[in-house]
């Protein structure tokens, strides 16, 4: 008999991790533009983080860098010499480090056709994010090729944008029950894009066959996306019966909480106050770009980023909320620096999947020698650094092919070269 459970599948960090400043809205992203870069940091960081969440008794899985520099990218827009540097560097972009964007997954428990889900977002409104969808969906043919437990599908047309996970939370009594799929979505307005359109959410609800008595679509707060809540998971976190939030999190705050549990009676709302935590420094310390996960014993336990030990509002408010006795028991920091000062904290690197893990591609499940194995090849073969004026250089790319091709061969994933 199946045994379902949750699984964090995180990005390595590939070989051409760099500081380009790509991401309108990411304000991390852009303050770091230019900065010195640190692939092998930040890939072994990422594996620390993974071992953690093994150490602590849970499934972990990985998804694999993307090929770069892309050269089909670079082809389709004729780029050279004199091409703009924005470009070129979109071509050389780590960012699929940030499975959060990978997709959008549906637990069998909740589909029509009791498989699990999985539709690759199409990030169109990013150039460097937009080309990752394709090279993503053949991973997950692979990693979830069961077609009697999985179904893979296309990214929606690019009509309209998609960013995957990070704009999607469940509520579910425990990851094997069926549950309430709740998307949140942008109103294109202000100084930055809103990334995820309603109209994608709508779509991938209806490709994943889900009832539509338990799917909610509730608008993000633009006052969140303008201040650089560039995803739903920079303001809010759910986790089982549990969602952790911010107080500016929602368009109509306590509309959503209604809506939620009028579809989910046994939601419990961790609402973090502004009067705590500002918005500026929830998105500054990304408290809630953190994993919100149950443990083995039952109690949840929240990752989250170093920086937010380092803030001593958002410490503060941490401690008293343990102190509280509620739901969250927990709170772990880790070091995930080099993410983060590219805008992606704890949250971003992982993809939720809710699946038995022996009906997944083994090759990319994580054990402790698996692990080891991944850090030699990286500590042997990932560039110590990277500075700006070196991207598009042949010797880096020369180098950045050949760490992951020796990553390919080491997991036997070859066909993905």
């Amino acid at each position: 008999m199946s045994k379902l459970v949750e699984i964090n599948f995180d990005g390595i960090v590939g070989p051409s991790h760099n500081y380009a400043g790509l991401s309108l809205g990411n304000i991390a992203s852009v303050s770091h533009k230019g900065d010195p870069s640190y692939p092998r940091a930040a890939a072994l960081q990422g594996i620390g983080k993974m071992r953690g969440n093994m150490g602590r008794g849970l499934a972990q899985g990985f998804l694999l860098p993307l090929p770069r520099p892309n050269e089909e990218t670079l082809r389709r827009l004729a780029v050279d010499a004199t091409a703009n540097r924005a470009l070129l560097a979109a071509a050389w972009s780590a960012s699929s480090m940030w499975t959060a964007n990978a997709a959008t997954v549906s637990p069998a428990p909740d589909t029509a056709d009791g498989r699990c889900h999985l539709t690759p977002a199409n990030l169109v409104t990013m150039v460097h994010r937009a080309q990752e969808w394709r090279d993503t969906k053949a991973q997950l043919d692979i990693a979830f090729g069961d077609s009697k437990h999985f179904a893979v599908h296309d990214a929606v047309p690019p009509s309209f944008g998609d960013e995957g996970a990070a704009n999607h939370m469940r509520f579910c009594e425990g990851h094997d029950a069926k549950g309430v799929e709740v998307f949140v979505y942008g109103r294109p307005s202000g100084k930055f894009p809103a990334r995820q359109h309603e109209q994608a959410s709508r779509a991938v609800a209806r490709l994943h066959g889900l009832d539509p008595e338990r799917c909610l679509f509730i608008e993000q707060n633009p006052l969140a996306i303008e201040a650089g809540a560039f995803h739903n998971d920079v303001v809010s976190v759910a986790n089982e019966r549990v969602l952790f939030t911010h107080e500016e999190a929602f368009a109509d705050q306590q509309g959503a909480y209604d809506a939620i549990r009028d579809a989910f009676p046994a939601l419990e709302v961790v609402e973090v106050p502004s009067s705590a935590v500002s918005l500026a420094e929830a998105i500054k310390t990304y408290l809630f770009n953190a994993q919100l996960l149950t443990l083995p014993s039952g109690e949840m336990a929240l990752v989250v980023p170093e920086e937010c030990r380092e803030s001593a509002a958002v410490w503060s408010w941490c401690e008293g909320m343990l102190a509280s006795n509620g739901p969250i028991r927990h709170v772990i920091p880790v070091d995930v620096r080099q993410s983060m000062a590219n805008g992606g904290g704890p949250a971003c690197l992982r993809l939720r999947v809710v699946a038995d893990p022996a009906t997944v591609d083994p090759r990319f499940l994580l054990d402790d020698a698996k692990a080891e194995r991944l850090e030699d090849v990286i500590a042997e073969h990932w560039p110590e650094q990277i500075d700006p004026s070196d991207i598009g250089s042949e010797p880096l790319a020369r180098s950045v092919r050949n760490a992951r091709s020796k990553l390919l061969e080491m997991l036997d994933l070859r066909e993905l070269g």
